[in-house]
């Protein structure tokens, strides 16, 4: 059995920086993902997606953001058991908890954290009759790799953020970029919504609104489709690659079955105090919880397990009071004391100021 402080349920960016807030606090992490690798979303879904609400990065790739998050805890030598899904929780009598996952590994700690994002992904797919046909022949839901569309024509579909955001990614990839959407007004960021219009106009990308893909054409891999506009009618249009991203159906899977308080597909928290579940020790972090005025922000997701682990410490040690320092102080110590990302100490008087 493993034994450790905390048990991070899901190794996605927000568990990730949990290890990091813990290890301040001297505490050990031991993260359990279904997925084969760490990083959640940003590793196996869009590693080549820009992120532009990170601090300090006005932009920055989904994978360098986990590769980031990996060295920022090296110091403090996180346990990792991937490739398993978390299938039960169970309370001991004295308080701690025994995870398990499908493959039978089991996990004890006196401290639960669930931040397994939005659970289980699959593609919302369109109406499309023969698209199963192609798909992996020029039809896909998900951009890993943008490169596999370098010098291609590629078309989009959709009117959320993905859509908008890979629409303006891959105008520097493509030969050729088409966004395709139902309606005139996007659901995405305005800032977005500007770049793709701005583009439009400059031929960069050939917007399509007012109008839906109908049926695919091909004979081995997509060679056309079928557009249908709401005035204009129906016609034909050349593409490589069809990418219809109209989103992901999140499912919390074996989460739901824990005993705790689900709201709209989410674990209700009491974000006034420590994002603690109704089962006292266990937290949810990130877009796995929710709360009044939640917002499923990758940073907001790094504050809640800031918080969290505060608790976490008092509980795990009930009656020691701890005394927060900052980093820029005393650098960040591992685990065998030495100083891993040590700054040079500078403390300042208020006299000083």
């Amino acid at each position: 059995m493993i034994t450790t402080d905390i048990i991070i349920i899901g190794a996605g960016p927000t568990g990730l920086f949990t290890v990091f807030e813990a290890g301040l606090l001297k505490l050990k992490c031991h993260l359990i993902d279904a997925l084969p690798q760490a990083g959640g979303q940003c590793s196996e879904i869009y590693p080549k997606k820009p992120i532009y609400d990170i601090p300090a990065f006005p932009e920055v790739l989904a994978g360098d953001l986990v590769d980031n998050l990996m060295e920022q805890i090296k110091a403090f030598e996180p346990g990792f058991t991937l490739g398993e899904r978390a299938d039960t929780i169970d309370k001991q009598e004295d308080g701690t908890f025994i995870v398990t996952t499908n493959k039978g590994t089991q996990h004890k700690a006196p401290v639960v954290a669930i931040a397994g994002g939005l659970g289980s992904f699959e593609p919302r797919k369109p109406p499309i009759p023969n698209i199963a046909d192609f798909e992996d022949k020029g039809v896909a839901y998900i951009i890993r790799d943008p490169e596999v569309y370098r010098d291609k024509k590629v078309v989009i579909a959709g009117g959320g953020d993905s859509a908008l955001d890979w629409s303006i990614f891959l105008t520097d990839v493509a030969s050729e970029v088409t966004l395709v959407h139902r309606r005139n007004d996007f659901r995405g960021a305005l800032d977005s919504v500007e770049k793709v219009a701005a583009l439009s106009k400059s031929g960069k990308i050939n917007l399509i609104t007012e109008a839906e893909v109908k049926e695919i054409q091909g004979s081995t891999s997509v060679e056309s489709l079928t557009i249908k506009h709401k005035t204009e009618g129906e016609f034909s249009l050349e593409t490589d690659c069809f990418i219809p991203l109209f989103g992901l159906l999140p499912k919390l899977g074996p989460i739901a079955d824990w005993g705790l308080e689900i709201e709209k597909n989410a674990i209700k928290v009491n974000n006034a105090l420590d994002y603690q579940t109704n089962i006292e020790g266990i937290y949810a972090i990130g877009d796995v919880n929710t709360y009044p005025g939640k917002l499923k922000l990758i940073l907001c997701g790094f504050h809640e397990a800031t918080l969290m682990c505060q608790s976490a410490y008092k509980r795990i040690n009930p009656g020691k009071k701890y005394v927060m320092k900052y980093t820029t102080v005393g650098g960040v110590t591992g685990f065998d004391g030495s100083k891993k990302f040590a700054k040079k100490e500078q403390v300042l008087n208020i006299k000083d100021l």
